[in-house]
């Protein structure tokens, strides 16, 4: 049985969440709407038509829900800073109540022997700059480095750890392109448009957290899947080729001084050209401490003539009769340690830390307990394929569970449950799950 010694004893172990996932205080203390704000009030768009108005009251329960992190024997707590609760116009005039609050939440990490990972950009978007055109206007540089540069200047002198993007490619995808997240734009022209912004956004604020912040540990983070073809027909060899270049290669190469990955696939030749102008290119790059990797399935692709643009289609687990969990998502450590491999094949990449993975399942408490087994042998399996790859040499410096509590998770509204510890959402009542426990037992070891 592997234990948190076995990684050694710098390695660093954390949990991650999200502003708007937890905070709640949605519309009080100054804080102006965020795009998820906006969106989970259209009809349809969230499951069970949930909002995220209160989500964990993590902004009222802080010092009781970082005293819980400590309790599970974690170094690292992971949150992100909610642009709209500093700027609620999105720039401009500053809101000192959003400013205080996230200096009191640090203030508290450091107390309880806690540290703090910011994330600065973790998908809430101010809904005033959404109506200039979001991510898929230029103008976002210019709010964003304003944003990051409050921050740094603000906080830097406490949070020494700083993640620029959480995923890139989840929100300009799935926010830009498909319309199924926040803000619910569509087609190729928007999410073009959003890459190209928030590949300047990644490396532009990585400069300024530089500049800011002495001593400071920088990183940017990936949402990143295997990408397996269904069979070995170069058909479907070329349709994984396609998602690969989008789903792992767009964001990390271009900020390696690699530009956009268009070997592979002659519409991302096009983008490129489109945005591959020197300024550009020099911009698009820079040196970061350590990437972050948030890993949760592999995809198996098949490809489809019907699919436009792209011509690919997941094959899902379930049909493959592969275990799943219970987003359906396919459960599949190897294809972790496969995806580790990959990242760090390139030159360039300093380091390498695990920001979010993790499981979701149809938890339920039982007598002020929530049995959760499978998600147990789910972290049994994944962090024994990240000790290989750490075993083999690679320089992976830490690990952080998605996520503390049962949150408000995007589309699925409450539905889908990846915490650690168990959320009541009517009386706010945290329960350590098993999978805390273990995670307690495990970590002192």
């Amino acid at each position: 049985m592997i234990k948190a010694s076995d990684f050694g004893k710098d390695f660093v172990w954390g949990v991650a969440t999200a502003a708007a996932q937890i905070e709640g205080a949605a519309e009080e203390y100054g804080k102006g709407l965020s795009i998820w704000d906006t969106f989970s009030k259209r009809s349809g768009k969230i499951k069970k038509g949930h909002q995220l108005t209160t989500a964990c009251d993590f902004y009222h329960k802080y010092k009781e829900d970082i005293a819980m992190v400590k309790l599970l024997g974690f170094q690292v707590f992971r949150f992100s800073i909610s642009w709209p609760r500093i700027f609620p116009e999105g720039k401009g005039k500053v809101n000192q109540e959003g400013i205080m609050f996230y200096h009191r939440l640090i203030d508290e990490c450091l107390l309880q022997g806690i540290v703090p990972y910011v994330t600065l950009y973790h998908w809430d978007l101010p809904e005033a700059l959404e109506d200039e055109g979001g991510w898929a206007a230029f103008s976002i540089n210019h709010s964003f480095n304003q944003f990051v540069s409050l921050c740094a200047k603000e906080y830097g002198d406490k949070v020494k750890n700083w993640i620029v993007l959480n995923e890139p490619f989840g929100f300009t995808s799935l926010g830009y392109m498909l319309g199924i997240h926040a803000p619910g734009k569509t087609g190729l022209t928007n999410f073009f448009s959003a890459v190209h912004h928030a590949a300047i956004a990644q490396a532009d604020g990585g400069r300024i957290l530089r500049a800011e912040v002495r001593n400071a540990n920088i990183g940017t983070s990936f949402s990143c899947s295997e990408i397996i073809p269904y069979t070995d027909r170069e058909s479907d060899v070329l349709a994984a080729r396609r998602v690969d270049c989008l789903m792992n290669r767009l964001f990390i190469e271009p900020l390696l001084g690699l530009g956009y990955p268009t070997a592979d696939w002659e519409v991302m030749e096009k983008f490129s050209i489109q945005h591959s102008t020197w300024r550009h290119t020099e911009r698009l790059t820079f040196d970061f401490d350590f990437i972050g990797i948030q890993n949760y399935f592999p995809l198996t692709i098949k490809y489809n003539a019907f699919i436009p643009v792209v011509q690919a289609w997941e094959v899902k687990a379930k049909s493959r009769k592969k275990p799943h969990t219970a987003m359906g998502w396919e459960i599949n450590a190897n294809s972790f340690y496969n995806i580790i491999k990959q990242f760090s094949a390139y030159k360039g990449i300093k380091s390498l830390m695990i920001t979010e993975n993790g499981a979701a399942y149809h938890d339920r408490t039982v007598n002020q307990q929530v049995n959760d087994e499978e998600r147990i042998t789910y972290f049994q399996q994944y962090l024994a394929a990240l000790l290989k790859a750490k075993q083999e040499g690679l320089n992976i410096t830490g690990y952080m569970a998605w996520t503390l509590m049962d949150n408000f998770e995007w589309a699925e509204g409450f539905n889908a449950r990846f915490g650690l510890v168990y959320t009541d959402f009517k009386t706010q009542q945290r329960t350590i799950k098993d999978s805390g426990l273990w995670f307690r037992d495990f970590l002192s070891h």
